[in-house]
């Protein structure tokens, strides 16, 4: 069941949004990997309207695998729903950290998103205009706490694989104001181009309960595929086991 999280607001860096949520998930198994891009490099790759937040005076791409369960979606007036389908399943994030040029917001842009339901990517397409795609994936929890994880891209011209080793190594450290893992992480809203328009979609959850993390990556073509070239050099890596997330509907970012 998820938690009601909506009244614990002090940690954000803005108000909740106005209305009902849309849809709560949980998250679960997180790796976070980043990597430092030349600010105009990344520039080239935003739509019009959102600019790089950089840190550290670059740009990050971050490659994010997890699962996710307990997805519910508000249907009508007050009633929530299950969604068939999407009991539980596994996706895999290419984000970037940007800022609207119209409202100064803090947030994330999505370069790709793929998932391991097929109507989980056709209703984040219809409904939230996300770049998603249907991928092959694998999961499994070995005895020592890692995770493996693999995933494919279905029906792409391009090969768009991933395969990793992660583990957490540590207890939950929070982030502190300032610090990387805070700008990679506390974010509260996303944002997607649309009919030439850059829309906004909020989102509300308790700040991340990160870990120190180790991974081998033993495939990673998500960037390429998607025009963006890693530096040779290890990412900054985190880890959150779990996070329970509420999302509203995408509104105009005014």
């Amino acid at each position: 069941m998820m938690p009601n999280i909506l009244s614990t607001v002090a940690h954000r860096p803005y108000e909740l949004p106005s209305g009902k949520w849309r849809m709560a998930q949980r998250w679960n198994d997180l790796l976070f990997a980043h990597w430092p891009i030349a600010t105009d490099v990344m520039a080239h790759l935003l739509p019009t309207g959102l600019e790089v937040d950089s840190f550290d005076g670059y740009a990050w791409a971050g490659v994010v695998p997890f699962w996710m369960d307990q997805v519910r979606t508000r249907a009508v007036g007050e009633r929530c729903a299950t969604v068939p389908g999407t009991a539980s399943f596994c996706e895999l994030n290419l984000r970037t950290y940007v800022r609207s040029r119209v409202t100064g917001l803090r947030g994330v842009f999505f370069f790709s998103l793929d998932a391991a339901s097929a109507l989980a990517v056709l209703g984040a397409r219809t409904l939230f205009h996300l770049p998603y795609f249907l991928a092959s994936m694998k999961r499994k929890s070995t005895s020592d706490g890692s995770i493996e994880y693999s995933s494919e891209r279905l029906l792409s011209r391009l090969s768009v694989r991933f395969e990793a080793n992660y583990r957490s190594l540590g207890e939950v450290a929070p982030s502190a104001e300032g610090t990387l893992e805070h700008f990679l992480t506390e974010r509260y809203c996303l944002f997607t181009p649309h009919g030439g328009r850059v829309l906004v979609g909020h989102i509300h959850h308790l700040p991340w309960p990160l870990q120190a993390a180790e991974a081998e990556i033993r495939i990673n073509e998500l960037p390429a595929a998607h025009g963006i070239a890693l530096p040779d050099r290890a990412p900054v890596l985190h880890f959150a086991r779990e996070l329970h997330v509420y999302i509203w509907s995408l509104r105009e970012d005014l």
